[in-house]
C-alpha cells in the first residue's frame, strides 16, 4: 500500500515503524527543514524519547503535494492543536474520499470540536477512523507487544486502517463508538495530570488507582452526555490508556502534575511547560470549555483546573476523592 504520515513527531515514527515492517511504501510530510536535513543527511529522525533509523520504505519530504499523491491511506499524527492547520494545507491537493486515520489524541482548542469532525468538515472524505489505546511510542518502536482500539464512519476504512497497520506486535480491536474513542483519548491526559499531582504529594499507588477508578465514572458521564457509548470507557482506548498514562514517568502529563505537586514554586510549573509539550494542558483548557458551553458539571475535572492555575491546594485533590459522592 500506499501509505501518507502527516507529521514527523514521535508518535509518527512509532506509526511509520510498524507500517514500515509491512513493507508500505511510505512518505512522512515535515514542515521542519531541520528534520528533512537530518533525514537526508543520516536517514534518521531524532525525537526526545528515540532516535529511529528509518528502512528503505519511509521517506521525508516537505512538499504537501507530493506527501498526497494518490495514497492509498493517510495517518494524521500531529499534534491535536494543528490538526485543523495541517487539513486545511492538505484541503488543495487530498483526492476525494482518500481514507483519513487520525491517530493524534485530543480535542480541537478553539473549537472544542471532535478530531474526526475537524477532519470531515475541512476534507472531502466519508472515510475517517480513530486510533487510541495504551501505546507509549518507544515501546511501539522497541516492538513491544501494544493494542489500539479503532472506530470509524465505515468498516471498510476500519478493515483499511486495520490491513495497513496490524502486525506480530500490534492488536488493534474494532469499537462502534467514534466519540467515545476520541472523548477517552482527551480526558485521560487530564487525570494522569491529577495522578502525577497525587505521586508529587507524596501519596502511593493505592490513591493514584483511587483516582484512576472515580475518573472512570466521570468519563463514562461525559461520554454518554455527548451521544458516545458509556462502555467505551472498557476498551483499550479507555482503561487501558488511562492505566498506562496515570501510573508512568514515561507520561509528560503526569510528570507535569507530579511537578505541580512536589514543587511549592509554581516557576517551576510554568518551566516545565515551556519546555515540554503537554497535551493534557492544553485538552484540560478545551475541556473546561466544552462543559462550560454545555453546562456539564464534573467536580473532578474543575478541580483539577484550579489546581493546575494555582488556584487552589493541590492536597485539595486527596480530599475530594474521600468526599465525593
Amino acid at each position: 500500500m500506499k501509505i501518507s504520515l502527516i507529521g514527523t513527531g514521535v508518535y509518527g515514527l512509532a506509526i511509520a515503524s510498524c507500517l514500515a515492517k509491512k513493507n508500505h511504501d511510505i512518505t512522512m510530510w515535515s514542515e521542519s527543514k531541520d528534520k528533512i536535513k537530518e533525514y537526508n543527511e543520516t536517514k534518521q529522525l531524532k525525537s526526545l524519547v528515540a532516535s529511529y533509523d528509518l528502512p528503505s520504505n519511509i521517506k521525508v519530504i516537505g512538499s504537501m503535494q507530493d506527501a498526497l499523491v494518490k495514497p492509498d491511506i493517510v495517518f494524521i499524527t500531529c499534534s491535536s492543536k494543528y490538526v485543523s492547520s495541517v487539513a486545511k494545507d492538505m484541503l488543495p491537493f487530498f483526492e476525494n474520499d482518500t481514507p483519513v486515520c487520525i491517530a493524534s489524541k485530543g480535542i480541537e482548542e478553539k473549537s472544542g470540536k471532535l478530531l474526526s469532525n475537524i477532519i470531515k468538515e475541512i476534507l472531502p472524505t466519508k472515510n475517517v477512523a480513530v486510533i487510541s489505546g495504551p501505546t507509549f511510542a518507544i515501546d511501539v518502536i522497541n516492538n513491544e507487544p501494544v493494542a489500539l482500539a479503532i472506530a470509524g464512519t465505515n468498516n471498510k476504512t476500519i478493515e483499511t486502517v486495520i490491513k495497513a497497520l496490524s502486525g506480530p506486535t500490534l492488536k488493534l480491536r474494532k469499537s462502534s463508538d467514534l466519540i467515545g474513542i476520541q472523548i477517552c483519548g482527551s480526558v485521560k491526559n487530564i487525570i494522569a495530570i491529577a495522578s502525577g499531582i497525587l505521586a508529587g504529594l507524596g501519596y502511593g499507588e493505592s490513591t493514584q488507582a483511587f483516582l484512576i477508578n472515580e475518573s472512570l465514572h466521570d468519563i463514562k458521564h461525559l461520554i454518554r452526555l455527548l451521544k458516545g457509548k458509556g462502555r467505551t470507557v472498557l476498551s483499550f482506548a479507555g482503561v487501558g490508556d488511562l492505566l498506562m498514562t496515570s501510573m508512568s514517568k514515561k507520561s509528560r502529563n503526569y510528570s507535569f502534575g507530579y511537578i505541580i505537586g512536589s514543587s511549592k514554586d509554581h516557576n517551576e510549573v510554568e518551566k516545565y511547560l515551556d519546555n515540554t509539550t503537554v497535551e493534557g494542558y492544553y485538552t484540560l483548557k478545551t475541556i473546561i470549555n466544552l462543559l462550560n458551553s454545555k453546562n456539564i458539571d464534573i467536580p473532578l475535572i474543575f478541580l483539577i483546573n484550579d489546581i493546575v492555575d494555582g488556584k487552589k491546594d493541590p492536597h485539595l485533590l486527596a480530599d475530594f476523592l474521600i468526599n465525593k459522592e
